[in-house]
């Protein structure tokens, strides 16, 4: 999740929010290109793995893979806990805990 923009790269370095929904293990891949091209097709992109596990309690960000132009080396990652009073709904809500992300991978407890 994310603040609402207007367009594409309207504010590219606001953090996103990610919601871990402990139960099970799970996993995404987080997606981006620059959202104004068809340079994806020709490998202009970026993928970051999530996975959660549940035994242990730890979300693993994986590297990034690929990159294109105006690719942010950055990120601030919000990690949300969600439980029934915390990170519900549509809305952004305070993390639990802040991930700033370089590109390379990095494993957060849940504490």
């Amino acid at each position: 999740m994310a603040e609402i923009t207007q367009f594409v790269g309207e504010k590219p370095e606001t953090p996103l929010e990610i919601r871990i929904y402990p139960g099970a293990n799970g996993s995404f891949q987080l997606y981006e290109d620059e959202g104004d091209s068809y340079r994806y097709e020709q490998g202009k992109f970026s993928t970051i793995t999530f996975q959660w596990d549940d035994q242990t309690q730890t979300v693993k960000i994986g590297s990034r893979r690929g990159t294109f132009n105006g690719c942010l080396k950055k990120r601030l990652f919000n990690i949300v806990w969600v439980t029934e009073s915390h990170g519900v709904g549509i809305e952004t809500t305070s993390p639990n805990t802040v991930v700033h992300y370089t590109g390379n991978r990095i494993s957060v407890k849940r504490k």
